[in-house]
């Protein structure tokens, strides 16, 4: 089975060029290339893709409010954002709109490819120059002078919040992670509640990095 992918760019050469490599991928299947954000809601809907690798900087509607429309009106397609700003004010937005992984123009063409199958499978990505600076500038993003708790933390979670907690970096809402586990959405809001708590973090943002850092952080 294929993985099925959008690509959206509004630069013609790089849409092209990354098109022609993907598509020798035995397992993907570009289905569709978009070049501005609103084309790519609309493809997306129409086409309901595994994958969109999302530019940010795109006319008629950027990549963080197209990723952001994807993510809330399709939740089973993943958003990859595929950009050259490697800013906190651009990452930041972008994972916040529910994007599976932020990576950068300059990766390798394999390491691009694996990020793919990667993230098909769930796993948040982070381009390797980034995923410390991000893991590590958690106050900035979430207007607290604290830093992550260690991954030691894990262990004061129950098995079940920590189910709940992989499915934070997914960006899921309190009842899509209640459809996801097949348990009441009333569950999952203890679950979070608890988890915010035993971990001394704020929002859901922070819980979401916090359990980048402890699963995914090498993948």
């Amino acid at each position: 089975m294929k993985i099925r992918l959008l690509l959206a760019d509004d630069h013609q050469l790089v849409l092209k060029g990354i098109s022609f490599f993907l598509g020798l991928q035995p397992d993907f299947e570009i289905v569709g290339e978009a070049h501005n954000g609103k084309e790519a809601v609309e493809l997306a809907a129409e086409l309901q893709p595994d994958i969109v690798l999302m530019d940010l900087n795109m006319p008629v509607m950027d990549g963080i409010e197209a990723s952001r429309l994807i993510s809330e009106q399709h939740p089973n397609v993943k958003v990859l954002v595929l950009t050259s700003f490697s800013d906190r004010s651009h990452i930041v937005p972008a994972l916040q709109t529910g994007a599976i992984g932020y990576m950068l123009k300059e990766v390798e063409p394999d390491q691009l490819v694996e990020a793919i199958r990667s993230a098909y499978k769930g796993n948040i990505q982070l381009h390797p120059e980034i995923s410390n600076a991000i893991l590590s500038q958690l106050s900035p993003i979430a207007h607290e002078p604290k830093k992550l708790p260690g991954k030691e933390a894990i262990n004061s979670l129950t098995p079940r919040e920590i189910e709940v907690l992989e499915q934070l970096t997914k960006g899921l809402s309190n009842k899509e992670i209640a459809q996801a586990l097949v348990v009441a959405e009333k569950t999952v809001k203890t679950h979070v509640s608890s988890i915010l708590s035993k971990l001394n973090l704020s929002d859901r943002t922070q819980a979401a990095l916090f359990a980048v850092q402890v699963f995914h952080s090498n993948g």
